[in-house]
Parts: C-alpha cells; structure tokens; sequence
C-alpha cells in the first residue's frame, strides 16, 4: 500500500489498483498550502463525517475527478444537492464490497454536522480489508474520534489491524495515550498518526508520540510525503 498525507485527517491510499482520498481538507489547511489539490486522482473519496476541517474540498475534487463517494446517508444526500450525484450511501455496520475490497463503516465516538451546520449524520470510521500478494491486509482508518469500547470489536473480527490510523491530538479527538490503547484494542502493527498540529490546541511533542507508541511500527509522514507501508 501507498499512503501520501496531506495534513490533518487527510490521506490519499493506493490499494487494490485503486486510489482511496479520505477526508480531504486541504486548500483551507495553511500547512498543506504546498499541495495542488488539482493534481489530485482518487478513484473514491471516504468521509467519516461531515465537520468542514474533513469535507471542504469533497465537491471540487469529486466534480473534477469523477469520484465515487462513499459517505453515510446524510453527507451523500447534502453533496448531492452540491451536484456530487456520484456516492454510495452507507451508515454504521454496513459493508461496500467489489472484487478487490471491503470497505466497513465502524463506529467514532464523535459529532458530525456539516459546513452550513445542518445534521450530518454519526461520525464514523472506515475498514478497508484487500488482498496484497495473496495476503490478507486490514486498515483501520478511525476517523475523529475518541476512546471506544466498540474498537475491541474491530479485532474481535478481524484478528489484527495492519495499518490504524489514529488521530493524537487531543481536544477534539484522543489524545496519545488513549490512541495508544486503540491500538492495542484492535491489535495493531503499524500506526499512523493523524489530526495534530493543524490548530495551535492540538499539536504534539511528536518525540513524547514515538515514545509512547515504541511497541509498534510508527510512522510519521511529512506533508505531501508519499511512503509504501508494507
């Protein structure tokens, strides 16, 4: 797998043969004012909710790319009504499966409403389970969120999680210790960080984060940096 970060919650993961973009925020994140979101290809765009630090450059990259969109119910059907017709609607416990994937819709304990303050529907996070080489392989994207007992479910199904990617920062989401904890509740080998240092509320010592996280594979990425995670 190929996973590039464009700041806060956002990444572009290549999998399958396919090109996964979650939670772009990205034009308005002034750490990520390097990134040309016009270069951007994604073949699908996942949303875990509809805050606009997660959603603000959906229409324009779907609209230009062609996109699939794949959102719970109330975030497909406000991008609809932005001409962004191209989704799947989903909501929590619900799979979408193709040849090569499975997307689940897990559950975030956080809020979700969208830019213009209408009801977003429940916060969520995204399983992605694919082959690789013949070897089964499970990413656990969580979202925003906060510690959960339903995370213990995660592994409970799946056995262990190749790839968590776990927001740190604090204030709005977990902070390091409770992410380190997620990890060990879905059995975790890899961790990558995410949603720190947007905001002056949320950065992060990151060498307090590599220390904490020593029992696992920890990477950090850079801005723009793109890495192959294996």
């Amino acid at each position: 797998m190929k996973a590039t970060y464009f700041g806060h919650g956002s990444f572009l993961l290549k999998i399958a043969g396919k090109s996964f973009l979650i939670d772009p925020f990205i034009s308005p994140n002034q750490l990520a004012k390097d990134i040309d979101i016009d270069s951007i290809e994604t073949d699908y765009i996942l949303l875990t909710h509809g805050h606009e630090d997660h959603v603000a450059d959906v229409e324009s990259i779907a609209k230009r790319t062609k996109a699939v969109v794949i959102a719970n119910f109330e975030i497909a059907n406000w991008f609809e009504k932005k001409g962004v017709t191209n989704n799947i609607k989903m909501n929590i416990g619900g799979v979408f499966r193709t040849d090569t994937f499975a997307i689940k819709m897990v559950t975030a304990a956080h809020s979700s409403s969208m830019p213009d303050s209408s009801y977003g529907g429940l916060a969520a996070g995204f399983i992605i389970a694919y082959l690789e080489d013949d070897v089964d392989k499970v990413i656990y994207f969580a979202g925003d969120t906060g510690l959960h007992k339903d995370m213990e479910l995660i592994q409970d199904e799946f056995g262990f999680v190749d790839f968590a990617f776990l927001p740190i920062g604090d204030v709005f989401t977990m902070g390091i210790d409770d992410a380190v904890e997620a990890a060990y509740m879905v059995n975790a080998d890899s961790v990558i960080p995410m949603h720190y240092d947007t905001f002056e509320s949320i950065k992060v010592d990151m060498e307090v984060a590599k220390e904490e996280f020593e029992e696992f594979r920890f990477e950090v990425f850079s801005i723009g940096e793109e890495k192959e995670l294996i």
